[in-house]
Order: C-alpha cells, then sequence, then structure tokens
C-alpha cells in the first residue's frame, strides 16, 4: 500500500490529470505531473510539473525517482516510455492494458479473442481491402484510424454507392478497422475500478447524448431496463478482470432496440462521462482511481442524487468567458473549470452538473442552463478568449 503522505505522478497533463491531482491532494497525496506542455490544467495543481517529451529519458529517470506509484490520464502516451517507467517505479494500469486500448486493432482483437459483444469489424490497409470490408459489412459501415482517433476524430460513415477509392484517398491513414453500422437506441458507459488486491467495484451506468460526436449530457441514472445496466456492469467487469487492469477502465456500448449490449470503445482511466461522479457518489471517480493504483480500499460508488452532467466547450466563450452566474445563481448546479488557456470550438474547457429529485427533472434544468450559454455565446461578434 502507498499510504497517503507519499507522491503520485501522473502522465499527461489535461483535465483528467487536473481532476485526479485534486482527489488526491484532498486525500494528503503530493501530486508531480510529467507533460510536454507548460502551465497544463493539471500542473496548476500540482506539487510539481515536469515539462518534457515523452521520449526524454534523463527527465523520465529523474521524475521517478519522486515519486511512489505512476497512473496516466490519457491514451496518446508511447506504451515502450510506460515500460521504461514500469521497469523503475509501478505503473497503473500497465503498459500492457495501454497498448491494447490505444489502438483500435488491438483493442478489437482482444474484444474478438475473448467473445465480449462488438460489432462485426474488418481491419482494412488498401482500398481493396476497404472494397472488401464494404461487400462483407454492408453499407452504411464506418472507418476509423487504428490509432490516436477521439470525439470522432479519424473516422468516416461509408454510405452505399460510395467509393472505396475516393474514401480511401480522403481517409488518409494507412490502416483502418471498418465496422457494421449500428443503429442502436442508447449510448451508455460504466466505469469499473479494480485495485491491486483484485477488489472490484463499478459506478451505475450513464446514458450518454453526444453532439458532433463529442459527448454533450450523461445522464444517471440510465433511463435503460435495470437487466441492462446490471449486464452492462458485468461485461465492464469481465473486461476489466481479463485484461488485468488495476486503476479504472471505462467501457463504453451501443444498446440496440432488441435488448442487446455492444461494446464499442475502452479506455483505461477516468472518463468523461463518469464527471458526474464529482458531485453525486458517495466516492468520485478520480479518488476511486488513487485508491486503485496506491493499493487503498476501494470507496462505495453509491449514487446519491439523480444528475446530469454537460460539457462546457470552447463554442460558448464567443463573447469571451461565459456568465457563470447562469449556472452558479441554480441552486442545484456544480460548475467545473480546467484552467484551459485558450478556448477554441470543440474543446472541453469545463462541466456543470444538476441534481435533482428525478433524471428528467435535472435533464430539463441542465438543458436549459446550456440554452441560457449558449444564447449569450452567440449574441454579438466572435472574440477569442484566453487567460
Amino acid at each position: 500500500m502507498i499510504a497517503p503522505g507519499k507522491t503520485l505522478g501522473i502522465f499527461g497533463g489535461g483535465q483528467l490529470g487536473r481532476m485526479i491531482g485534486l482527489a488526491a491532494r484532498r486525500m494528503g497525496y503530493r501530486i508531480h505531473i510529467f507533460e510536454p506542455g507548460e502551465n497544463s490544467p493539471a500542473g496548476q495543481v500540482a506539487d510539481l510539473e515536469v515539462n518534457a517529451s515523452y521520449r526524454d529519458e534523463e527527465s523520465l529517470r529523474r521524475f521517478l525517482q519522486e515519486i511512489e506509484v505512476a497512473t496516466f490520464e490519457f491514451e496518446n502516451i508511447p506504451a515502450d516510455f510506460l515500460h521504461q517507467a514500469a521497469e523503475i517505479r509501478p505503473v497503473h494500469p500497465s503498459p500492457e492494458v495501454l497498448l491494447i486500448c490505444q489502438n483500435r486493432e488491438r483493442e478489437k482483437a482482444f474484444l474478438q479473442a475473448h467473445q465480449f459483444p462488438r460489432a462485426d469489424f474488418r481491419v482494412v490497409s488498401s482500398d481493396e481491402e476497404l472494397r472488401q470490408a464494404m461487400a462483407e459489412l454492408g453499407t452504411p459501415c464506418v472507418i476509423k484510424t487504428a490509432s490516436f482517433g477521439y470525439d470522432g476524430k479519424g473516422q468516416i460513415k461509408i454510405e452505399a454507392g460510395d467509393d472505396p477509392a475516393e474514401v480511401w484517398s480522403r481517409f488518409q491513414a494507412n490502416r483502418g478497422v471498418v465496422e457494421e453500422w449500428i443503429d442502436y437506441e442508447t449510448e451508455l458507459s460504466v466505469l469499473c475500478a479494480v485495485s491491486s488486491s483484485g477488489e472490484t467495484s463499478t459506478f451505475p451506468a450513464s446514458e450518454n447524448v453526444h453532439r458532433n460526436h463529442i459527448l454533450e449530457y450523461s445522464i444517471v441514472p440510465a433511463r435503460i431496463d435495470l437487466r441492462l445496466q446490471e449486464q452492462a456492469a458485468e461485461i465492464a467487469q469481465n473486461i476489466a478482470r481479463t485484461l488485468g487492469v488495476v486503476g479504472l477502465l471505462a467501457v463504453e456500448f451501443f444498446a440496440t432496440p432488441d435488448g442487446r449490449l455492444l461494446v464499442n470503445e475502452l479506455a483505461p482511466r477516468p472518463h468523461n462521462s463518469g464527471h458526474y461522479t464529482f458531485d453525486a457518489c458517495l466516492t468520485n471517480q478520480f479518488e476511486q482511481q488513487v485508491r486503485a493504483v496506491c493499493g487503498l480500499p476501494l470507496g462505495s460508488p453509491k449514487l446519491m442524487s439523480p444528475v446530469v452532467m454537460c460539457n462546457l466547450l470552447g463554442d460558448l466563450w464567443g463573447q469571451g468567458a461565459p456568465d457563470w452566474k447562469t449556472i452558479l445563481s441554480h441552486p442545484n448546479a456544480k460548475l467545473h473549470l480546467y484552467g484551459k488557456e485558450e478556448a477554441r470550438p470543440g474543446r472541453k474547457m469545463g462541466h456543470f452538473t444538476v441534481l435533482a429529485d428525478s433524471v428528467d427533472e435535472a435533464l430539463t434544468q441542465a438543458r436549459a442552463i446550456k440554452e441560457k450559454l449558449t444564447q449569450k455565446a452567440t449574441n454579438g461578434h466572435h472574440q477569442p478568449y484566453r487567460q
């Protein structure tokens, strides 16, 4: 066990690292951040921020001398870099888990090999292979980059009649994963925590609503049958155990009209759809991550109130910083900002949650707040924002 008072290292300086750091600080840990860019959201709340490349072995060695355990807050870290770190200090989740989850081809192959439910897929590396995949999977279908895709980036929907050569030219990647098109009813995600002792815990399933491929609302409890919620939790636990995760694993699902659950993506870290836990659960996802990677007993994930989380994107900064009284004057709303220096369209700048007696009431109130913020942002000329 790595007890409070010791130092936790976090690779990556984004908002997830910031919120892991805030949770760890509350528990008495010191926080060191390894992040290439200066003044990162996580670095602002850390005891030390090391700004160096993920290829800088000397900086890594010095960083590891000052910490007892390390974790990471996003997937686009070279796995060999984490392997080097793991030779000196414990790294959770392991580099092997990261290697699978940071690449769609490996992730889909893992799910297939262990017979977890998922969409049918093909791996392609040429327009001819894409043509064959389209014939086998049917259209519409979707092609996604094998690596570095998130928030809808690096993917193209393929319609009936599309020319495979033209699609492949637009795709601009050497290798892709083609998936059958799923007419889903609901998108869900479940966060599962596994400690180094094997203790497992899952948070309530989140119902997720996206706009332009970016999460807009998370609704908890999810408005789905209890049987599906339990099934999603069981699948998430089985995937986490099979992967050998120590830490958090987010499992995203499609729920189909005929009552099936299909695994869409995996993320071995806290997840945007789990931000609701900060305000609505007895233990939030970030504290649970700290507990798991430090070998502490896991906390209760009990939901204390129905809740809706809404992302705040850079689009809302059209007139400069939004008028936060729109959120803060609401008695059941909580504001979380990430300390990012520049607002850009589509960039996650923060989020807010609304707690209420029912999810329908919380969703109605969250939508009303979002509408007011949007109206104020779109009145007048666009002005770039910097802190």
